[in-house]
This record gives C-alpha cells, structure tokens and sequence, in this order.
C-alpha cells in the first residue's frame, strides 16, 4: 500500500510530464508491491503531485537554480507500510523513482541528471495505516495486493514482525501496544508470546 508525494517547483513538470512520470511512478509501485499488477495492487497505487511556487523551494540557502541540477529539485516522499521492504529492496526504489523522474521530464543523458532529487522513504508503524474505516495490517494489505505469503519476500515480512515481537515481549512493553501482525498479537495470552519467542 505505498504512496509516493511529488513535491516540485511550478514550471519544472509540465501535464504531460507530469502523465507520463504518474505512469511511471504507478509501474514503481507496482514493482515495489512485488509485481502485484492487480486489481488491489493498482487500487494501493496512488501518486500525487504537490506544485511549490517558485519562491518556495529554497536549496543553499536561495530560491535560485545555483545548487540544482536539471530536472530541477523534486521532493519525493513514499509512503509503505512498517516491514514492508530490507536495505536493498529500499536502494532499489530510490534509484527506480530517480530514474522515473529523470525519464519522463526529459533530463536522461545530462552528467548532473538527477542529481537534485531527493526521495525518501517513510515507514508507517504496524497497526496505523487504516482504510474505509478500519485498521489494515500488512498480513490483509499483502493478500489485497496477491504477495503470495508462501514468497520469499513475505517471509522476510513474517521474520522482521516476530523479531520486533520479540523485542516488545523481552523488554515488557504492554501486550496491547500493537506494532506487529495480527497473527502475532501478544494481546491475548502469554502462550503467543511465548511461541514467538522460541522462532529461529
């Protein structure tokens, strides 16, 4: 369930950049879902675009273009779920929205191109996203999207939610504190807890 947020100054993405990199982004979010081109998974990809006028945008110090490179600074925030992607898998999204960005606003080719665009990724706590009025996890969000829970990638999702556990249990955080899947919950009982403190 990413979002990605575009922050660029008026003037440096016209409507038909602005299509093309919509496009483009939404194929990163897809990748970035693992492929999940679905219905869930397009119905997940949302992009939008934050227009700064022109005397917004300061870098160095100044409004001016003395420390941008073409196309111009762009602000990009993508917005995932807690536990949702490792190291490499974030380095990956980083360079796909750089290299979107610098494609569909026609920079490609230019030494410096890219090189004032600044994507950062923010990671929603388990248990805080919510939809149509009702909190979503990553164990719904992933069967929305079609990651099958037999991938690899989700097992990865499975084994950084029950180290987390884990640490919550052995460091006595409130049972009800929330923070890993629902499947995990430590509410309950002590027995949940207690399995998952026995995973590899």
């Amino acid at each position: 369930m990413p979002i990605m947020t575009v922050n660029y100054r008026d003037g440096d993405l016209d409507e038909v950049a602005k299509a093309n990199l919509a496009q483009a982004l939404t194929n990163v979010l897809i990748r970035m879902e693992g492929g999940a081109d679905t219905q869930g998974g397009r119905a997940f990809a949302w992009v939008l675009f934050e227009k700064r006028a022109l005397g917004d945008f300061w870098i160095g110090g100044a409004p001016g273009d003395s420390f941008i490179s073409a196309p111009g600074p762009f602000l990009v925030h993508v917005t995932i779920p807690e536990g949702y992607m490792n190291g490499p898998h974030k380095s990956e999204v980083h360079a796909w929205v750089n290299q979107a960005i610098v494609d569909a606003t026609g920079a490609a080719g230019r030494d410096d191109a890219g090189k004032s665009i600044l994507v950062v990724i923010d990671e929603v706590p388990e248990g805080n996203w919510g939809c149509a009025g009702h909190t979503i996890s990553m164990e719904s969000i992933s069967s929305s999207v079609g990651l099958a829970k037999t991938s690899q990638r989700y097992a990865w999702v499975e084994q950084y939610f029950a180290a987390k556990a884990r640490m919550l249990t052995a460091n006595d955080y409130p049972r009800d504190v929330g923070g890993v899947l629902p499947s995990m919950s430590r509410e309950k009982d002590g027995s949940q807890a207690e399995s998952i403190e026995h995973q590899g």
